[in-house]
């Protein structure tokens, strides 16, 4: 997914105030552009660090198994 494109799944989410204040806090830190991107950047850190990567474009189901390499990233 090169700059958004092909983003046809919608996600909709409820935040505290103060949730809210800490993502837009992060937002203007980081300099981004929206608070969506400011999501999508926190969901790929934070999949990251539990150790999920984004799949290969065109991967196959068989290509994950519980022991060998993980297919290149996009």
């Amino acid at each position: 997914m090169a700059n958004g494109a092909n983003r046809g799944e919608r996600l909709q989410i409820m935040l505290s105030g103060e949730e809210l204040t800490v993502l837009d806090d992060f937002r203007f830190k980081k300099r981004m552009p929206s608070r969506a991107a400011a999501i999508r950047e926190l969901l790929k850190r934070g999949l990251a660090a539990e150790g999920f990567q984004a799949a290969a474009f065109g991967a196959k189901s068989e290509e994950f198994g519980v022991l060998g390499k993980v297919p290149n990233g996009r």
